[in-house]
């Protein structure tokens, strides 16, 4: 299996640190809002590498923070602490705030079919650890004390960026225009361990610390949790892009400055999800959720199998036509599955084998769901009984998560409820979807028949055919479908 190394900007053959397990530890949300489609694309692909590490019989612990104290904009104490606006905007504690997004967060990742990781760790409970690590990095020499809060200090680092090859000069003039200016800081790129002396004054959740109260800041949460539940060391941290910069630069430089060594090996980026405009996010254009793609009746499985269908080191552009095409695809694959007949043969081991190194190929080759999708349509395709197909495509689905043989349970136990007593006509879309005006036709086609017009049912069966429509009868009925 070769995995994409942001830090090393190589694709190279996965080996954990230890034979037994595989450390993995994910950014986790900051739970003052909704997450939206495009924060919920890196949970579905950290998703798919957790669940593949297991496929392919590996012991997997992962660990996810969630983000519950108050978070800025930066460490140059700029912006909103996110947590405290929400609190604001619904007139609620802030951790009545942190409770309500956090469950509603895990529902969305419910209905995506997202596992729960092994341990979630809300930023709050780890306090202990947080101060632990600052005093030994004040009594290192790595962070010290200015202004009432703790900074780390960059300068003591023999290379500070890790994801991209930023010179010493760039990273001095300093990494985001419109940052207002710290001069506590001895060197622009220090960051903020712990606050003390904050513009918010009244900051939400604030604790006893050696530097007198306060609360910590946002990167030391990720190497305080994954250092409680994981130890010195870690396989894969995974996190969307814009986190490579600053947080997991931040996590690097202060976990290996604490521990004295090398703390991870692997860095997993997911690439933005975009609209036509640009990026997605909370602030601009239409809020994107879960709740919102159901009203407007997509299926949550829908939006994954979209997810799927692109490389996560890709950007991804949303927009509804995009999103309508993969529901189409969904319901079609779904249909078609549902076509094939439970119990029909034994299942053949070499068809299996055959079919599976396609599927293990384009997973090992840097998580290429892409091409583990195409694999589905290969086992349709195949030359074997239909139980051997359904064993086979079930297998994939422990992987995929798309619900792919309860879906087609639920479509045939359906199509069965709509056998209708003789004198009845149904008519049946073999992908589920609903058209009136193509049913209209099938109807008047069925009308034409019934009236001996055999000339006006032929004209209308081309007519259909025309515009890319297969009818079938069958008993006391049609079927149609897209060709």
């Amino acid at each position: 299996m070769k995995l994409y190394n942001s830090a090393t900007r190589t694709k190279d053959e996965f080996v954990p640190n230890h034979p037994d397990i595989v450390k993995m530890y994910t950014c986790g949300p900051t739970v003052y809002h909704f997450a939206h489609i495009g924060n919920l694309r890196s949970y579905i692909m950290e998703d798919i590498l957790e669940k593949y590490l297991r496929y392919v019989g590996y012991n997997v612990k992962r660990v996810m923070n969630i983000t519950d104290v108050g978070h800025l904009t930066s460490d140059a104490d700029e912006g909103e602490d996110k947590m405290l606006k929400g609190a604001k905007r619904e007139n609620k504690s802030v951790m009545e705030i942190a409770k309500f997004y956090t469950d509603a967060f895990f529902s969305d990742c419910a209905k995506l079919n997202i596992k729960t990781p092994d341990v979630v760790e809300p930023a709050t409970n780890c306090i202990d650890e947080y101060i632990k690590i600052i005093s030994k990095l004040m009594d290192t020499g790595y962070a010290y004390f200015a202004g009432g809060n703790v900074y780390f200090d960059t300068s003591k680092l023999e290379r500070y960026y890790v994801f991209n090859d930023f010179n010493a000069e760039d990273l001095d003039v300093g990494v985001r225009e419109g940052v207002e200016e710290d001069t506590n800081k001895r060197n622009r790129n220090d960051f903020v361990l712990w606050f003390t002396k904050s513009k918010f004054e009244d900051q939400a959740l604030k604790w006893d610390s050696p530097w007198g109260v306060g609360y910590p800041g946002w990167h030391i949460e990720c190497s305080g949790i994954s250092m409680k539940h994981l130890g010195d060391d870690l396989d894969i941290h995974c996190g969307g892009i814009d986190n490579a910069f600053p947080h997991h630069t931040n996590e690097i430089a202060q976990s290996e400055s604490y521990l004295g060594h090398k703390w991870c090996n692997w860095w997993m980026h997911v690439l933005h999800l975009n609209t036509t405009s640009g990026k997605m996010s909370k602030s601009s254009g239409e809020f994107l959720t879960v709740d919102l793609l159901e009203q407007k009746g997509y299926d949550p499985l829908a939006y994954r199998f979209f997810c799927l269908q692109s490389h996560y080191r890709k950007s991804l552009v949303f927009s509804w036509e995009n999103l309508d095409n993969a529901q189409l695809s969904y319901q079609k694959l779904i249909a078609r599955i549902a076509s094939l007949k439970p119990g029909d043969g034994e299942v053949e081991q070499e068809a299996v084998d055959a079919l599976k190194a396609k599927f293990t190929g384009a997973l090992d080759n840097d998580l290429n769901t892409s091409l583990a999708v195409t694999a589905l349509y290969d086992v349709l395709k195949y030359k074997t009984n239909d139980a051997t197909k359904l064993a086979v495509l079930a297998d994939f689905d422990r992987v995929l998560s798309l619900s792919l043989i309860a879906k087609a349970d639920a479509k045939r136990e359906e199509l069965k409820k709509q056998t209708v007593t003789a004198g009845e006509f149904t008519i049946v879309s073999e992908s589920g979807e609903s058209d009136p005006s193509v049913e209209a036709k099938i109807q008047a086609r069925q009308d034409a028949k019934k009236a001996k017009n055999y000339a006006e049912a032929d004209r209308i069966r081309d007519e259909l055919k025309a515009a890319g429509i297969e009818v079938t009868d069958i008993p006391h009925g049609a079927k149609w479908k897209r060709i």
